[in-house]
C-alpha cells in the first residue's frame, strides 16, 4: 500500500477523536485522524507525524494523518490500511497457494466478516484487525476496549460450529516486533474469546509490516502467544 504527497509534521493537540491539530511546515492544520482509537501512547505533545495531502472536493480538511514516530519506529495508524495490506498478503500466495475466491464484507446470518474466502477444498471466513499498540518490542491488542471485536471473535466460532473455517489476522502495522499478545490488562474479555476460538480450531495469524514514510508493505508472519 502506497501514499502520495506525504508531509512532515508535529503534533499539537487532539480536540477529538476525528481531528488533531498538527504544525506543517510552520502552519497548524487541521487534520483529519484515519483512526479513532485512543492511541494515547502514540499522540503524544510535539510527537513527529506524517500526512497525506488530500485534494478532495468538500473535504472539511485538507490532511489525514496516516503515521507517527514512537522514538525509533515508525508506525502506521490508517485504521483503513489492515484490510488493504491484507489482501495484498493474500495475493502474494505466501499463505494459500489455491485461493479461488475472496469476498470482501461478506454476510453470514446475522454478521458481516472482513473477508470469506475460498480454496479449492476449504472455506473459510476472516476478520482483520490492525495492531498499533506495542511494549518492549511486544505488539498488543486491543489498545482500548472493544466490545465490537469480542462480539466478532465470538461469530467466527459460531461459523466453525457450522463447518466452516475461521481466522483472525492482525496486521502489526510496524516493523521489528518480537511476537504478540492479546492485550489482557486492557481487555481480559477479548484474551479469553481468542484462546477459545482457537481451542475451537480458529487460526490466529499476525502479520508484521514493513513501515515506510510513504508505505505499508506486509511481511511474514509473527509468533502469537495467547497465554
Amino acid at each position: 500500500m502506497r501514499y502520495d504527497k506525504i508531509k512532515k509534521g508535529i503534533f499539537i493537540e487532539r480536540p477529538n477523536r476525528f481531528i488533531a491539530l498538527v504544525e506543517i511546515e510552520g502552519t497548524i492544520e487541521v487534520c483529519h485522524v484515519k483512526n479513532t482509537g485512543r492511541c494515547k501512547e502514540l499522540l503524544t505533545e510535539r510527537a513527529e507525524v506524517l500526512v497525506q495531502e488530500c485534494g478532495h472536493p468538500g473535504r472539511k480538511t485538507k490532511y489525514d494523518l496516516i503515521s507517527v514516530w514512537k522514538g525509533p519506529r515508525l508506525i502506521n495508524m490508517d485504521s483503513q490500511a489492515p484490510n488493504t495490506t491484507f489482501r495484498e498478503w493474500l495475493n502474494s500466495g505466501a499463505y494459500f497457494q489455491d485461493l479461488k475466491m475472496v469476498k470482501p464484507e461478506q454476510k453470514y446470518g446475522k454478521s458481516r466478516f472482513d473477508y470469506y474466502l475460498e480454496t479449492s477444498k476449504r472455506k473459510i471466513f476472516a476478520e482483520v484487525k490492525g495492531v498499533t499498540l506495542e511494549y518492549n518490542g511486544i505488539a498488543l491488542f486491543p489498545d482500548a476496549p472493544t466490545e465490537r471485536g469480542v462480539k466478532h471473535l465470538k461469530e467466527l466460532a459460531a461459523c466453525i460450529e457450522e463447518g466452516y473455517e475461521a481466522m483472525v489476522v492482525f496486521i502489526i502495522q510496524m516493523k521489528d516486533v518480537r511476537y504478540m499478545m492479546p492485550n489482557d490488562r486492557m481487555h481480559p474479555v477479548i484474551g479469553a474469546a481468542l484462546r477459545a476460538l482457537s481451542s475451537k480450531g480458529g487460526k490466529i495469524l499476525a502479520i508484521g509490516c514493513s513501515v515506510t514514510e510513504d508505505t505499508i508493505i506486509p511481511g511474514s508472519l509473527v509468533e502469537v502467544r495467547l497465554s
